[in-house]
């Protein structure tokens, strides 16, 4: 997998206990152009700490321009961020 660390917009719904679960995400790409990728399982989830920020760890898998990849995306606990890490 490829580090990206670029900020994205998602999609994301919290169950009683405040956990997230995403669901899509919008990623521009060079050009300006909009993709919005459907997560379709969300395969590990992790907690950890990375210069003194929590951050919620989650290990996906999508189809991205039709082929089935997986990616990790962090959720910065402290600023509510978005961050696709690594695809």
């Amino acid at each position: 997998m490829k580090v990206i660390r670029k900020e994205i917009d998602i999609i994301c719904w919290f169950d009683k206990k405040g956990n997230p679960k995403p669901l899509r995400f919008r990623i521009s790409d060079k050009d300006g152009i909009n993709n919005v990728i459907k997560i379709d399982d969300i395969i590990t989830v992790s907690k950890e700490k990375l210069a003194g920020n929590q951050m919620i760890v989650f290990e996906c898998q999508g189809f991205i321009n039709g082929l089935l990849k997986r990616f990790v995306i962090k959720y910065e606990l402290s600023t509510c961020r978005w961050i696709l890490f690594k695809i």
